[in-house]
């Protein structure tokens, strides 16, 4: 193996380190890392560690302060609202195109609302996010366009960071997302286009006005 495909393996390493602890909150919004903290945690030298944080920051996940460290970018309330006004915009709009839904997507739905209903039950946040956000995803790939697709898919990150910080704020909403999920699979089932609507309009306004301490 090469010196530089050495390099590049440890950059994508400490990337992968770093961005999983930002999601699933380890790094906190607000805590200062430090490139010699991260070398140490992955097993690297310094030089892939500068490579990953980088290419984080591009991502707006992280803010470099030469010379002192890098800053784990709290999610602000501006990013919150744009994250659900789009998620709103594309999730309504694809769970429509989505009706008649056929049995593939429908089985896949309900395997996913079962992942999520163990992952809630063993209590891995970070797993139930993951399986959320996939439930979701599956119903906008399913209507074919793929600029939405690939919209959707940046979101990814941003939700996932925002939902887990939420069921520690909120474990409650465990239960009531799953529930939300199946009235959403239920409707789809039904082949109910408004009521599948509705029901999505429903379980982001319910985020929305807990993330704005306006609900429960």
């Amino acid at each position: 193996m090469s010196a530089a495909t050495t390099t590049t393996t440890a950059a994508e390493r400490v990337y992968r380190h770093v961005k999983q602890g930002v999601l699933d909150r380890r790094y906190e919004g607000g805590t200062l890392l430090t490139e010699g903290e991260l070398a140490e945690a992955v097993g690297v030298s310094r030089t892939p560690v500068r490579e990953a944080l980088l290419r984080l920051e591009t991502e707006g996940l992280l803010k470099l302060y030469p010379k002192k460290g890098v800053l784990v970018l709290p999610v602000s309330a501006q990013e919150i609202n744009d994250v659900l006004e789009t998620r709103l915009l594309v999730e309504e709009f694809t769970v429509r195109r989505a009706v008649p839904a056929p049995p593939g997507l429908l089985d896949r739905l309900a395997e996913l609302v079962e992942e999520q209903r163990r992952h809630a039950a063993e209590g891995d946040l970070p797993a139930m996010m993951a399986a959320d956000r996939a439930f979701h995803a599956e119903i906008v790939r399913a209507t074919g366009n793929q600029i939405l697709g690939r919209l959707y898919d940046q979101l990814r990150d941003r939700q996932l960071r925002m939902g887990v910080a939420l069921l520690h704020a909120h474990p409650d909403r465990l239960e009531r997302t799953l529930a939300e999920h199946t009235e959403i699979l239920d409707a789809l089932r039904a082949g109910d286009a408004d009521t599948a609507a509705a029901a999505v309009r429903g379980h982001i306004g319910r985020v929305d006005a807990l993330v704005r301490g306006t609900g429960r």
